[in-house]
């Protein structure tokens, strides 16, 4: 009896349930999300994905080799999406499965790229991206899963505007604009249940002159935006663009320089190198024609005895913290007529590591304040084996395994930089403070002296004198070392003049005799020359440097775009401790390169502001800057004075201020509100003006109408509310009614007499 009740028991007992059986028990529980039915959300977001992948190859086309392919994802996404919508009512378990499937063959390509390629990630992301969305819209039955598509679509014109180096983006920014309008409109009406299948639905409150006006205004709004924006520095993240590869022989040692300007590629090897004039390049002595394409300061040696031009073409284009002069090499040795590289023996080979392009060039310790620069550079056209860089590089980013620098800082690339390749450089710039250069006293390290103060013994004395004589001319007697430099480098600009037309120099004449005493001139190198040589005359160790000037500004791509017309030749000057500064002594340009000043954050407006100088007439000009002026020393005053202040003074003063500039701001509201009402009223018909005014009229006398109120309804509230003057406002309201209604013309003088009655303040409302 027990054994049988105690099984009838268990027999009636509820049996345990399955884990996984109430899992899908409760997944049964969970509201299926609505398919999303919309035909034209869905090819408008899939024209976004496409818009998306195109600005991305259109924008990494001079940055990877293989951005091309990811066009294929253009007719695979549209695939899935059509799939997709065909089976948007369907379980889609095996494809989702498959789908899982693909996304982690996805991700093992991508860490195994971006172990093999250690440099810029944004183009290795974006491709993960992109193959995620070819995956992903096989699967997007759902208006989240549009979402999902569109955000992807926002993501990658993000990143293309990121690494995109030409302005051959901006007309897909502007095509995603004009499709991402409409589409927003239509989710929005998606999730009020107002789409359906029909292509009609696009229509339906997106007119064309709507979304034109509203594009207009983002337009304009973005780029008011853009010039108004401050460029602060970037590259907070230390992943680096880099690029290409460049081959490395095991020969390697970094001790020649390839100039196809230069006969013997620059090598100075060939039977022609030490003056002949044969062959299509110019000699590395004596008189010769410039390559039009090379510079000819990019070689171990520079001939100063070449004349001619260059053929102006695009060489590099740069992205940088802040513009500068963009340094190749420097000399030391004078030649009479150029100069060469003496210790061209001594370069040395730095190795990177395997897992990162990241070298670390080796730099002389030294004091005074400095800032960090990162600059990225893209090769336009073939360069040499020269690596262009801001001075003092302390980091570089190259697709190389080894590198070379020579003792003048100069950085040497295995092979020639060819076209598409991409490297990043962070350079420590020391900034110039003349007030500690001052106190430099003249103790030079002996490698310093060494090399840094030769002068030819027939040319010394010479020089020596007329540089001394120049010093003697100052305002001011010159104590120190930066104040002669500063002063001869001014002397230059001002008195000597730039001889394009000069004839060459015979084979005993020297350069810098000649600049001084012959022509009162040269070309435009020769005055960083003869400067060089006019300071180490006088103690001052100096050599000559060459380079890239920062070259022209792009404000919506942030690039520079340097030309080999922009490269030319400085002065760099020696100070114990401070290290190496640049001065420029040739007219026209700027005392010092600008990588050593500030970094302006507002460069756009100062070339909106450049450019309207250059448009408007000097008296105008010259007025916009007296104001300029005054407000700026007027807000100088007013924030001095507040700073002057102490405890609750100035905490009054500055209530004082917040509340002027918000009744200011207040004022200015109201003021382009009126503005705007008046421009209002002038595009109405005359009726329609008459009876708007009379209404604004009454509403400031507290009789307000109401938007839901017919005229009609409003002329019983104004008779129950014992309006004195309602004769004339039955008038206006009765001719308006007539005309907008009943197409009737009304005597517009007559209905103007009547709105003049309502002028002043009916009795009632003054009472």
């Amino acid at each position: 009896m027990v054994s049988s009740r105690s099984s009838k028991t268990q027999s009636t007992s509820p049996k345990k349930s399955h884990p996984f059986r109430q899992w899908r028990q409760r997944l049964a529980t969970v509201p299926s999300l609505p398919s999303e039915d919309s035909i034209a959300l869905r090819i408008l977001v899939q024209s976004l994905v496409t818009v998306g992948i195109c600005a991305m190859a259109v924008a990494s086309a001079d940055v990877t080799e293989t951005s091309n392919w990811n066009l294929l994802a253009i007719p695979l996404s549209a695939a899935g999406a059509y799939w997709s919508w065909r089976s948007r009512r369907r379980a889609n378990v095996g494809v989702k499965f498959c789908i899982a499937m693909g996304m982690l063959v996805a991700l093992v390509l991508f860490f195994g790229r971006l172990l093999n390629n250690p440099g810029d990630t944004r183009i290795v992301l974006a491709e993960l991206l992109i193959q995620l969305q070819v995956l992903h819209s096989f699967d997007l039955p759902r208006r989240k899963d549009l979402g999902y598509s569109m955000m992807i679509g926002l993501v990658l014109i993000g990143v293309a505007a990121t690494i995109s180096q030409t302005l051959l983006f901006g007309p897909l920014l502007f095509l995603f604009l004009l499709i991402a309008l409409p589409v927003l409109v239509l989710d929005y009406r998606s999730r009020l249940g107002l789409l359906s299948q029909s292509w009609r639905s696009i229509y339906t409150g997106t007119s064309p002159k709507k979304l034109g006006g509203v594009m207009l205004v983002v337009v304009l709004l973005g780029l008011l935006i853009f010039a108004a924006l401050p460029r602060l520095p970037g590259y907070q993240l230390r992943t680096f663009p880099v690029n290409g590869s460049v081959d490395t022989d095991a020969s390697f040692d970094g001790r020649t320089i390839l100039n196809p300007g230069y006969v013997g590629d620059g090598r100075g090897d060939g039977p022609e190198a030490e003056g002949g004039s044969g062959g299509s390049g110019s000699p590395e002595s004596g008189p010769g024609a410039i390559s039009t394409d090379f510079y000819y300061g990019f070689n171990q040696r520079m001939n100063q005895n070449l004349r001619g031009e260059m053929i102006p073409k695009v060489v590099m284009r740069v992205r940088s913290q802040a513009e500068g002069f963009w340094r190749v090499m420097a000399f030391d040795r004078y030649t009479g007529q150029g100069w060469e590289v003496s210790r061209n023996d001594a370069t040395s080979t730095l190795q990177r590591s395997r897992s990162s392009y990241q070298f670390w060039p080796l730099r002389v310790p030294r004091l005074g304040p400095s800032r960090e620069v990162v600059q990225t550079y893209t090769m336009v056209s073939d360069f040499q084996n020269l690596i262009p860089a801001l001075y003092e590089p302390k980091q570089v980013y190259f697709p190389a395994e080894r590198i070379a620098v020579d003792p003048e800082g100069a950085m040497r690339a295995p092979k020639a930089l060819i076209e598409g390749i991409t490297y990043t450089v962070i350079s420590d710039v020391s900034l110039r403070v003349p007030s500690l250069l001052r106190e430099v006293e003249g103790d030079y390290p002996s490698n310093i002296e060494k090399y840094y103060l030769q002068v030819p013994a027939e040319l010394q004395e010479r020089v020596r004198r007329e540089t001394e004589r120049l010093l003697a001319t100052a305002p001011l007697p010159l104590t120190n070392d930066y104040d002669k430099a500063v002063f001869l480098t001014d002397v230059l600009k001002q008195r000597y003049s730039l001889e394009e037309d000069l004839p060459f120099f015979a084979d005993d004449e020297d350069l810098v005799e000649a600049f001084l005493f012959k022509y009162q001139g040269g070309t435009a190198d020769h005055f960083s020359t003869v400067l060089t040589i006019m300071l180490r005359s006088v103690g001052i160790p100096a050599r000559l440097a060459a380079g890239f000037g920062p070259g022209q500004f792009n404000p919506f791509t942030g690039f520079y775009i340097v030309r080999n017309t922009d490269a030319y030749a400085v002065t760099e000057v020696f100070f114990p401790k401070y290290g190496w500064f640049n001065f420029d002594p040739i007219p026209g340009h700027l005392f010092e390169p600008p990588s050593e000043g500030v970094g302006s954050p507002f460069r756009v407006l100062r070339q909106i502001w450049e450019w309207l100088q250059g448009q408007l007439p000097a008296p105008a000009v010259e007025l916009i800057q007296a104001g300029l002026r005054l407000i700026g020393r007027l807000l100088e005053i007013a924030i001095g004075a507040l700073l002057r202040l102490r405890g609750w003074l100035r905490l009054l003063a500055f209530a004082i201020a917040a509340t002027a500039i918000g009744f200011a701001t207040w004022l200015g509201q109201q003021l382009w509100r009126k503005w705007q009402h008046r421009r209002w009223l002038t595009q109405l018909s005359p009726v329609e003006k008459v009876y708007q005014q009379m209404l604004q009229r009454l509403a400031a006398q507290g009789y307000a109408k109401p938007a839901a109120q017919t005229p009609f309804e409003y002329v019983e509230q104004l008779r129950e509310s014992a309006f004195a003057r309602l004769a004339p406002v039955e008038a206006i309201i009765n001719a308006y009614v007539s005309w907008r209604y009943g197409g009737k013309a009304a005597d517009i003088s007559w209905l103007r007499s009547q709105l003049e009655q309502l002028a002043r303040r009916s009795p009632s409302s003054v009472s």
